[in-house]
């Protein structure tokens, strides 16, 4: 008795750790929502999104800070190996008119330290310039609503997938399972020689191709979870399992709303009409001030002079420029931007009837995959029953092996009809949070 309880103690050590080992194996469960917090967090295209927007709001910034006033500072000096030659005329010193004479004037050392301030007083361009860095800022936040939208739409994608596979694992395991019993049953059989070899080894045939088929989605399903964790930003070493149930949101159609797509559409035409108007702009004046405050400093080098003599310089003054012809390149300018104006108006027309008959194919199609489903489950458990009853009377020598076979198949069929449709909803279901940027 003694030795029996440690045997049975060794069962129940075995089969403790066992169950351990499957756990540690498979991972932690996540559900889609962690999946998807966790892209948010770490996928690298998200990132690079996250930049690319930081980058717009700085430029804004850049546009708006050429309001600001100007400063600078300058420093130049300058050494005349020749000093520059200038014409006076001959008549300022008593000699005839009409006749010059060569002099050269200055000193060898020049020195010009001045500080510059310059101030646009009225730039129209200027304030284009920001209207449009503003728009191009919200054009870049719908951008990256986009990338997001179409990250989730991925992670969601790859986990529904794993999904699907992992109850196609859950069958294949169901089914194994019963044809392992067909097999044992029949080897009985044919051990009390009631039952031919070949109905044994036809049994042990469907085995191995349910063995092989096990195998097979195992690796899909390995393969899913790690381009899952890769559209996740997670170490491909980190264990992870998905949640095996499907569950079957609420059939709510989805309305034909504005999404993603049209928002870019409408802020892409707002840009290229705030860009025509830039240039149309362009041919008004601008004003600015400016001034600049200094000192001159110039020097012979040699005694009795000081080396150098310094002279402050200063002055303000207001500069107006009047743009008078530049060509005929504005006027092609502004001939293109009106042709990317009605592009743009096209563009949103096109995108809101596609996404409009989208929305109608993809909702009809959510609802045919949820009726498909529900009745395909009824025809699993109607199938299953049939092959139990099935099984039994081959056991009782009532029904033939031929008879018992097609009652698996139907089982399968049953199963492989209820997941197409699964996939088919799961599919209906993530075109429209796509289409109405609800994940």
């Amino acid at each position: 008795m003694k030795s029996i309880n440690v045997y049975l103690l060794k069962r129940k050590l075995l089969l403790l750790f066992g169950v351990l080992f499957f756990n540690v194996s498979i991972g932690q469960t996540w559900q889609l929502s962690q999946c998807l917090d966790t892209a948010l967090k770490h996928n690298n295209q998200l990132k690079i999104s996250n930049n690319n927007l930081k980058i717009s709001n700085l430029k804004n910034k850049e546009a708006q800070s050429n309001l600001l006033p100007k400063v600078q500072f300058n420093a130049d000096y300058k050494y005349y190996n020749d000093l520059p030659t200038q014409l006076m005329p001959m008549s300022m010193f008593g000699g005839p008119a009409g006749q010059f004479k060569e002099t050269q004037f200055g000193v060898p050392h020049n020195l010009n330290i001045n500080l510059q301030i310059q101030l646009p007083l009225y730039n129209p361009q200027v304030y284009s310039a920001m209207k449009m860095s503003n728009v191009a800022e919200e054009l870049s936040q719908l951008q990256h609503e986009k990338t997001t939208t179409e990250v989730f739409y991925n992670v969601s994608n790859l986990y529904y997938n794993a999904q699907i596979i992992a109850n196609q694992m859950q069958f294949t395991d169901s089914n194994l399972l019963n044809l392992e019993q067909l097999q044992l049953s029949m080897q009985l059989l044919y051990e009390n020689s009631l039952l031919k070899s070949s109905d044994v080894e036809k049994v042990k045939l469907q085995v191995e191709q349910m063995k092989l088929q096990k195998e097979i989605l195992n690796s899909k399903y390995l393969q899913t979870i790690s381009f899952l964790k890769l559209n996740m930003g997670l170490n491909d070493t980190v264990a992870f399992d998905v949640n095996k149930e499907i569950i079957f949101e609420p059939l709510n159609s989805v309305q034909s709303t504005e999404n993603i797509d049209v928002k870019i559409v409408d802020k892409q035409s707002f840009l290229v009409n705030t860009e025509l108007k830039n240039l149309r702009l362009s041919r008004l004046p601008t004003l600015s001030a400016y001034g600049s405050y200094g000192t001159m400093g110039y020097g012979f080098g040699e005694e009795p002079n000081n080396f150098l003599n310094f002279y402050d310089l200063s002055f303000v003054g207001v500069q107006l420029s009047i743009p008078i012809f530049n060509g005929t390149s504005l006027n092609k300018k502004i001939s293109q931007k009106k042709l990317e104006l009605d592009n743009t108006a096209w563009q949103k027309n096109l995108v809101s009837q596609t996404q409009t008959n989208q929305i109608d194919n993809w909702n009809r199609q959510k609802n045919i995959a949820f009726q498909s489903a529900q009745t395909a489950q009824k025809q699993i458990d109607l199938a299953e029953n049939i092959y139990n009853q099935t099984a039994l009377q081959q056991k009782n020598g009532t029904a033939t092996l031929t008879e018992v076979l097609l009652a698996e198949n139907a089982v399968r069929e049953a199963q492989q009809l209820y997941l197409s449709a699964v996939i088919d909803y799961l599919k209906a279901d993530l075109e429209l949070k796509k289409l109405a940027s609800a994940f």
